[in-house]
């Protein structure tokens, strides 16, 4: 029979955070793979977890997770950790777990400490429906589109970043987002854990001028106001004429044009079509 894989959370920094049966589990499996197998020989001890380890990261993702599906293929059980929090989530335990569905093993996940739900709920700002972002990309132009699509983005918004980035993604998310509600997060579940609440700006001011950003940060932002997004969408059609907003549904008959014209600008189909045949008189 083929083994199983088991993503096992452990904890983001208060090691009182694992669970029992995240304890059990490290030490029954045959193998745990571990995004830094130096960082995580120090929780195995604490635990006296004597479970070999190998390295699954970044950069070995693709080849070690084949490797690692053909042990478990051939019958062995194997438990991924990632440095800190829940595996799969922004870190290559994602692949892994790819990889088994493909291969037909079956993928079981132990629930326990993640970040983003951690600073989220000690926030503040609203739960119910909320977007993970975790770090914004690198490359310029995928940064600048994630960006700017989280301008209408009415969920909250959690981010990950490093504290020596902190000051440069706060100045994009104000210059785009404006001055939204924020909350940086940081040294969550240890001694010095800090949530830091103002808005983008204040935020801006405050890591650039007083305070130098320490330790992983977190950051919840609120999301857009949907009414004062339907404001500015009514304005942008009150700007257009009635013909240059046809134009825009070009593709639809002209009856289906019409009344989606209509919609968008909040009145009848039959204005719509009085100050159509108005224009064309003139």
């Amino acid at each position: 029979m083929a083994g199983m894989l088991y993503l096992c959370a452990t904890p983001i920094g208060n090691l009182e955070d694992i669970t029992f049966r995240v304890l059990r589990t490290l030490k029954e499996v045959d193998l745990i793979a571990a995004e830094d197998t130096r960082n995580s020989q120090k929780l195995l001890n604490h635990f006296d977890i004597h479970t070999p380890m190998t390295s699954y990261h970044e950069y070995n993702k693709y080849d070690k997770a084949e490797y690692l599906v053909g042990l478990m293929l051939d019958g062995k059980n194997i438990a991924c950790i990632t440095d800190a929090g829940t595996p799969g989530i922004s870190d290559p335990g994602e692949v892994l777990v790819q990889k088994c569905y493909e291969a037909g093993i079956k993928v079981t996940s132990l629930p326990g400490p993640a970040a983003c739900i951690t600073a989220l709920t000690m926030s503040g700002l609203s739960t119910r429906r909320f977007a993970f972002e975790a770090f914004l990309p690198a490359d310029k132009k995928q940064r600048a589109q994630i960006l700017e699509e989280l301008q209408d983005e009415t969920r909250t918004v959690i981010l990950y970043e490093a504290p020596h980035h902190l000051v440069k993604t706060l100045e994009e998310l104000f210059k785009t987002l404006g001055s939204r509600k924020v909350r940086i997060c940081r040294e969550l579940t240890k001694k010095h854990e800090t949530v830091y609440a103002d808005t983008l700006d204040g935020a801006l001011a405050h890591y650039r001028d007083i305070e130098e950003p320490r330790g992983e940060c977190v950051i919840i932002i609120e999301g857009a106001d949907r009414e004062d997004l339907n404001k500015q969408k009514q304005q942008s059609w009150e700007e257009m004429t009635i013909e240059e907003h046809m134009a825009l549904y070009e593709d639809m008959n002209r009856k289906d044009a019409m009344k989606q014209v209509a919609k968008d600008r909040g009145v009848s189909k039959r204005d719509i079509y009085q100050a159509l045949l108005k224009s064309e008189s003139n």
